[in-house]
């Protein structure tokens, strides 16, 4: 029986720690969650409304709105199933204090017993008779042995009861602590549902106003796209170029006759830092130290127009007026570009890899500089008449477009 409740109380406590170990990082994992988001539309609310342009486009309002909605939808959604992994966690630890209760009663019982028992047979003349009573050393030994045993076990049922007694205290304070916890968060989703009906309720005049005028916005927007299209050219020529020249370079430094018109020419240096530059796939810092992604890349249907779709070839960034951008790996400066109908924009290369920053105000490198991550490269330019600060930035390997999204650290 002794052994029994000592195994028993182990194998309880593992299997309490296991579960709410397994819960407690899935509650860390979802509380990052919830505050990246929170940090998130702070961020837009800073970036994109907090701005003294007050009278900004219809289309550029709707963007606006439709990037606070997307956040805030996915805060409430998180916030939920905080709320409902804190259900889980609260019934669990009423049905695990149950089950504490029913083992602290039934191991107080035992010990009562056994005080009763001790005390009856307490005196040490009782003791000494209980010995002298033996038929023999070997009797006399195992008596002894056996009031040893009985009182270490005595002992080891009170330190059960101790630690029964403190865990069941502890649950009790990690219950309260949670209910408080899906207090607040109950709370905190009324709010950002308030928050939200406002918002659909903006959103669904300036959606009005959309659909009164379809016609002239759906120009507006295949006007930007078109103007987007033919700075894309701009960039996929002077790549080409990059690679001509690369090739040319090549073939009169080798006996190569022929290299691919599609492709970089690599050295073996170049070619090591394209394979670093691979390997951090998915783990290369941001463009800008503060940000949000305002657009991101690919074909895109326009939510509220269904008859208009845009193509992005890299993604845009919203951050602060005199925003810096910044290289999200080393490199060597390609080129830096003034583009037909826009700012500048500067070209890094990483081995066959290059990233582009786009829309900069100012530029503090030149062609031919050696950049390390997180350099700083220039000031990014903020519309005046949106009041927006946006980086296009572009990921390219070799001709070949690539989704900045894959690359870049929780974009």
């Amino acid at each position: 029986m002794k052994n029994f409740h000592i195994y028993l109380f182990l194998a309880l406590g593992l299997l309490m720690f296991t579960s709410l170990s397994a819960q407690s990082e899935k509650q860390k994992r979802l509380e990052e969650k919830r505050q990246s988001l929170i940090n998130e539309i702070t961020q837009i609310n800073r970036l994109l409304f907090d701005t003294k342009k007050e009278e900004k486009s219809v289309l550029t309002q709707v963007e606006n709105l439709n990037s606070r909605i997307s956040t805030r939808e996915n805060l409430i959604r998180i916030t939920n199933q905080q709320a409902n992994l804190l259900t889980r966690e609260i019934n669990e630890n009423i049905n695990n204090m149950e089950q504490l209760r029913n083992e602290l009663k039934e191991l107080k019982e035992d010990y009562s017993s056994m005080i009763v028992k001790s005390y009856k047979s307490k005196s040490q003349q009782s003791r000494i008779m209980f010995l002298l009573s033996s038929q023999n050393f070997l009797q006399a030994y195992k008596r002894v042995k056996y009031m040893n045993q009985y009182t270490k076990h005595r002992k080891k049922q009170g330190e059960n009861i101790n630690a029964k007694s403190e865990l069941l205290k502890q649950l009790n304070i990690d219950l309260i602590a949670q209910k408080k916890d899906k207090k607040a968060l109950i709370e905190e989703n009324k709010i950002a549902k308030n928050e939200l009906t406002k918002e659909k309720k903006d959103q669904e005049k300036l959606v009005a106003t959309l659909k009164e005028n379809e016609g002239k916005f759906a120009s507006q927007i295949r006007k930007k796209q078109k103007e987007a299209d033919k700075i894309d050219k701009q960039i996929d020529a002077l790549i080409k170029a990059a690679i001509a020249a690369s090739n040319k370079k090549a073939l009169e430094n080798s006996k190569t006759k022929t290299t691919s018109s599609k492709t970089f020419a690599l050295t073996a240096e170049a070619k090591a830092l394209a394979a670093s530059f691979t390997n951090n796939k998915g783990k290369l810092p941001w463009p800008v130290k503060n940000g949000i992604l305002a657009k991101k890349y690919g074909k895109q249907q326009h939510p509220q127009l269904p008859n208009v779709t845009t193509f992005n070839s890299g993604v845009e960034i919203a951050t602060a007026k005199n925003g810096i951008a910044r290289a999200v790996f080393e490199g060597e400066v390609m080129q830096i570009q003034q583009l037909k109908g826009a700012n500048k924009a500067i070209y890094i290369q990483h081995g066959n890899y290059i990233t582009i920053y786009n829309n900069m105000a100012t530029v503090l490198v030149k062609k031919g500089d050696k950049v390390s991550t997180k350099q700083k490269l220039g000031t990014i330019y903020t519309n005046p008449v949106t009041g927006k600060t946006l980086l296009k930035f572009l990921i390219y390997k070799n001709l070949n477009k690539m989704n900045p999204a894959d690359w870049v650290y929780k974009m």
